[in-house]
C-alpha cells in the first residue's frame, strides 16, 4: 500500500494516477502524430544539398590562404589613381596570384600595389645603406648605379615571390594528385556523379592536401552555377598549370562527350601519374652519385688522406729530426 510519507511533493495516489493518465495520453498522441504525418524526404534531402552548396560556394571562393590586409583602402586608392586595375595586364596577373593561391581581388590590388611601391623602397633603402651609412668604400658613380640596381631588382621582387609561391603549390598539387585521382576512382565506382565525387573527394582530402581540395571544391561549386560544366573544368586546368590536371580535365570531358565509363578512364589516368611519380624518384636516385662526389672530393678524401698518410709523414719527419 502506498502511503503518503513516500509519495514525493507531498502528492496524493490520486495526483499520481492522473499524472500518469496524463504522459500515456501525450504520448498516444505523439505516436499518433509520427505515424499519420506524411513525410517529404526528398525536400529535406534537396534543402540540405542547397544549404551544402551555399557553403561550398562560400568556403571555395574564399581563398584560405587569404590574410587580413591593413591599409587596403590606400592600395586601392593608388591603383586606380594609376588606373592599373584597367591595363591588359590585370587579368594574367589575377591569373597568376590564382595559380599561387590568391583569388580576392585584395590580392590583385596589392600585387600592383607593390610593384609601383617596390623599387623605390628598395632604392631608398639601397640609398641609405649606400650614401647615408657608407657601408661601400666607392667612387658615387658606382654608388648610384647599385642604387639603380636595387630599385630594378625591387620592381622584380613582387613578381618572383607569386613565381615562387605558385612553384611551391604546383609541386603540391602535383604529389596529392595521384591520391586524389585514386579516391576519385572509388567514388566512380559507387555510383557517385562527378558533382559529387568532387565535393567527397574535397572533403576526405582537406586536412592532408588542402590544395587539391581547394581545387576540387571550387570546380564542384563551379558545375552548379556556371551554364557549361565545360567552362568549370576548363577553369581548373587555367588555375592550376599542371599537365596531370590538364590531363584529368581532358579524361572528363572525353568522357562527358563520348559516354565512356568514368571510372575506368580515372583508373588509368592514375596509374599513368603513379608510374610517372615512380620514374620522377628513379631519376632523383640516378643523379644522386653525381651530385655525391663533389661532396665526397671535398669533405671526405682530405680527412682520409689525412688519416692514411699522415703517421707515414710523421714517422719520416721524426727520422730527419734524428740524423
Amino acid at each position: 500500500m502506498i502511503t503518503l510519507d513516500a509519495l514525493p511533493f507531498g502528492m496524493a495516489p490520486e495526483d499520481l494516477i492522473a499524472l500518469a493518465a496524463g504522459l500515456s495520453a501525450v504520448m498516444v498522441i505523439i505516436a499518433m502524430w509520427l505515424a499519420l504525418v506524411e513525410r517529404d524526404p526528398l525536400a529535406a534531402k534537396a534543402r540540405s544539398l542547397a544549404e551544402r552548396r551555399t557553403r561550398l560556394k562560400a568556403a571555395a571562393v574564399t581563398p584560405r590562404r587569404r590574410e587580413s590586409m591593413r591599409g587596403v583602402s590606400l592600395m586601392r586608392q593608388v591603383v586606380k589613381r594609376f588606373n592599373l586595375l584597367k591595363s591588359n595586364q590585370a587579368d594574367r596577373i589575377a591569373q597568376k596570384l590564382a595559380r599561387a593561391g590568391w583569388r580576392s581581388q585584395d590580392a590583385t590590388i596589392a600585387y600592383l600595389f607593390a610593384k609601383v611601391v617596390m623599387p623605390f623602397v628598395a632604392a631608398a633603402v639601397a640609398a641609405l645603406l649606400l650614401f647615408g651609412m657608407q657601408i661601400l668604400d666607392q667612387p658615387r658613380m658606382h654608388l648610384l648605379g647599385l642604387t639603380i640596381a636595387a630599385g630594378v631588382a625591387g620592381l622584380y621582387l613582387p613578381e618572383l615571390y607569386v613565381k615562387n609561391e605558385a612553384d611551391k603549390r604546383r609541386d603540391k598539387l602535383r604529389k596529392s594528385l595521384p591520391d586524389g585521382l585514386d579516391l576519385m576512382v572509388i567514388c566512380a565506382e559507387a555510383g557517385l556523379g562527378l558533382d559529387a565525387i568532387l565535393h567527397r573527394v574535397a572533403r576526405e582530402l582537406g586536412r592532408t592536401h588542402p590544395e587539391l581540395a581547394d581545387e576540387l571544391a571550387l570546380t564542384g561549386v563551379e558545375l552548379g552555377f556556371l551554364p557549361e560544366r565545360r567552362m568549370a573544368l576548363t577553369n581548373l586546368a587555367k588555375r592550376t598549370d599542371l599537365p596531370g590536371l590538364r590531363g584529368m580535365v581532358n579524361t572528363l570531358l572525353q568522357t562527358e562527350k563520348y559516354g565512356t565509363p568514368l571510372s575506368q578512364s580515372l583508373r588509368v589516368l592514375s596509374a599513368e601519374l603513379r608510374n610517372e611519380r615512380l620514374m620522377r624518384a628513379e631519376e632523383k636516385a640516378a643523379r644522386l652519385p653525381a651530385i655525391m662526389t663533389v661532396p665526397m672530393i671535398v669533405f671526405i678524401l682530405p680527412p682520409l688522406f689525412v688519416v692514411l698518410i699522415g703517421p707515414a709523414i710523421l714517422r719520416i719527419m721524426d727520422t730527419l729530426s734524428a740524423v
